[in-house]
């Protein structure tokens, strides 16, 4: 696992794709937070990172498929994923290697928005005067979050060894658990108690939860549930292509 860890960010580092998905997604995020009138900071007048919390996910949900996108088309194209099959390695092992890679990687995307804290803390009318449980909440969920949209990113990088098809699954898969169960549960006839579980199935419920800065663990539980399931998922994904491949020889 540690060997294609090390070559993911390897590759990561020496391709011009993980750079611009990184620049691009923190020009986003300064953009929206300093820039547009309708979510700048300087036009809200209130201290707070609650417009960048609330944006933050949707600019993961197109980051993170960009990035897990070539994760597995890679190697299909290559045929390196047979040659790895051959290795001393399970299918879960190079899954859990591409997912951290990935994760590291969105990490370090992340970790540069910290300085929008110590900015806006300055900002306030008295120094340092934020909320900090939300914020350090927040930051658990956007964590979180980024972990189970990876896990989806992967999947259906797994499926097809079209990079551009990969990245257009990813993205709907996740817009559709982040947001889709929210929309479903305001059709009028899933009204009178149906509409608040549909609420839960949603990734958006419990990243709101945890961002309101209390970390409740039924949260915790259900990320880490969303990720083995697609890692799961994966790994039998991976397992059926090799079966495959191997009825074709």
């Amino acid at each position: 696992m540690r060997s294609i860890f090390v070559k993911e960010i390897n590759s990561f580092l020496s391709s011009i794709v993980g750079y611009v998905a990184i620049i691009v997604f923190l020009l986003a995020c300064g953009f929206i937070l300093w820039a547009i009138p309708q979510t700048s900071i300087l036009d809200y007048g209130y201290a707070t990172l609650d417009k960048y919390f609330e944006l933050a996910p949707w600019l993961l949900m197109f980051l993170i498929p960009a990035v897990t996108m070539r994760a597995f088309p890679d190697e299909f194209k290559s045929g390196t994923i047979e040659w790895l099959s051959t290795k001393p390695l399970s299918s879960l092992h190079i899954i859990l290697g591409k997912y951290l890679a990935v994760l590291v990687l969105v990490i370090f995307a992340l970790a540069p928005t910290l300085f929008y804290v110590f900015t806006v803390g300055n900002l306030s009318l008295i120094p340092n005067n934020l909320d900090t449980g939300g914020i350090i909440g927040s930051y658990i969920g956007l964590f979180f979050l980024a972990a189970a949209f990876t896990s989806i990113g992967l999947f259906c990088s797994s499926l097809t060894s079209n990079q551009i098809v990969g990245f257009l699954v990813s993205l709907f898969a996740c817009y559709l658990l982040y947001t889709g169960f929210d929309a479903i549960s305001k059709i009028p006839a899933f009204y009178g108690g149906l509409d608040y579980y549909l609420t839960m199935i949603g990734l958006s419920f419990h990243y709101n939860s945890i961002s309101r800065g209390i970390v409740d663990t039924r949260d915790i539980v259900y990320f880490v549930s969303v990720i083995v399931l697609f890692v799961s998922l994966t790994q039998l994904s991976l397992q059926r292509r090799t079966w495959d491949t191997a009825q074709q020889d």
